[in-house]
């Protein structure tokens, strides 16, 4: 017999999943007085991923949920984003970051560890707030509450959920049925080297390698106050695998594949000695993300390839959208169509860029993506 928990029916809020898009709603939510409780499938929070590109929209969010000072401890930001031609070197475009995009932008980006951001939004959040090991069955939605069954087969009701349960979302086949995510045909390289290692390397700027066809490119970003090196690779790969953080790649396979490259991006990929592998996943944009009483936020609703390195971007613009909304509108209802009219737009428009790999190959203008303040933007 399925186990009852004790939750809040009037008030509480239930989000699926403790990822960045998760914890940073929870967090959103506290700042409104809005009760809930996130529900984590894993027994623990773990240290995974290499590093993440908080560009000036995400750190704004950052500090407006008040841990950008501590985030800034633990970064590197880039003077310049520079993009160069894969086999000559020949720089395509240079956008200025720095202090300047602190004039312009309000901030500048941060480069750093996704498991240091992850510790931060974590320590942010308290803990009574986070159930682990709860892997969702299934949901069934009431006439004034949501009804939760989990693999242990505990029940909780909530007055709303939030889906933020990442690319292989369970809340969202409930919402809209079977719905595979699209496998690109691509895997994702990550490793982080000393920067001792690579000297010569224009190790302290953003720099993205283009190569020959659209699937490939190296992509280099200092992080941990320019003491370390973080290198992303992507390359086509036609077998299938599940998304993971923990797959070890073949380090000799990436120096052959990236053998016709420049010599200064092959003399980092040469003092690789160990590599992650991750196969990219992604979805066509959604039209509608809620239904009833449940939303879906992040990956879960606008899962992208990392080519604009807006995807956990969009899940903190998720979070402050939807937690502006349900200030603004009591009826959860009501909320939830606000902040799909608000956010599915614009998440549309970055989940095809992501897509094309075009995002500033040549000299354009960052400010759509960058100057997007989701604490002042519009409510539709």
């Amino acid at each position: 017999m399925a186990r009852q928990e004790v939750s809040d029916l009037k008030s509480g809020i239930a989000i699926i999943g403790a990822g960045i898009g998760g914890l940073a709603t929870a967090i959103a939510f506290r700042r409104i007085g809005l009760p809930s409780t996130i529900y984590e499938q894993s027994s623990a929070f773990e240290r995974v991923g290499a590093a993440i590109n908080m560009t000036p929209n995400a750190v704004k969010i950052l500090d407006g949920l008040g841990v950008g000072n501590a985030i800034r401890e633990k970064s590197h930001t880039p003077n310049y984003r520079i993009s160069r031609t894969w086999d000559t070197g020949k720089e395509t475009s240079r956008i200025e970051l720095g202090q300047s995009a602190v004039k312009r932008y309000g901030v500048a980006p941060l480069m750093l560890h996704r498991a240091d951001l992850m510790a931060i939004l974590e320590s942010s959040v308290p803990v009574e707030t986070v159930k682990f090991n709860k892997k969702l069955e299934s949901i069934r939605e009431a006439d004034d509450n949501v009804q939760l069954l989990f693999e242990d087969k505990t029940i909780v009701k909530f007055r709303g959920v939030v889906g933020a349960d990442g690319v292989h979302s369970v809340v969202r086949e409930s919402l809209f049925g079977i719905d595979k995510a699209i496998y690109t045909g691509m895997s994702a390289y990550r490793t982080i080297i000393p920067a001792k290692k690579v000297c010569g390397y224009d190790v302290l700027n953003f720099v993205k390698w283009w190569g020959p066809v659209p699937e490939s490119q190296v992509v280099t970003n200092a992080i941990n106050k320019g003491k370390e090196l973080f290198l992303f690779a992507s390359m086509p790969e036609q077998e299938e695998i599940r998304e993971s953080w923990s797959m070890k790649g073949d380090v000799k396979k990436i120096r052959e594949y990236f053998s016709g490259y420049h010599k200064d991006i092959r003399s980092v990929l040469n003092s690789v000695t160990e590599i992650d592998r991750t196969a990219l996943y992604e979805r066509e944009p959604l039209n509608q993300w809620s239904r009833g009483r449940i939303t879906l936020l992040g990956d879960a609703c606008h899962a992208m390839v990392p080519f604009m390195a807006q995807g956990a971007a969009m899940g903190l613009e998720d979070a402050v959208i939807l937690s502006r909304c349900a200030e603004t509108y009591p009826k959860w209802s009501e909320a939830l169509k606000h902040y799909e009219m608000t956010r599915i737009p614009r998440a549309s428009k970055i989940q095809r860029g992501s897509h094309e790999n075009e995002w500033l190959r040549k000299p354009g203008n960052p400010d759509w993506v960058y100057g997007f303040d989701a604490w002042s933007e519009n409510i539709l």
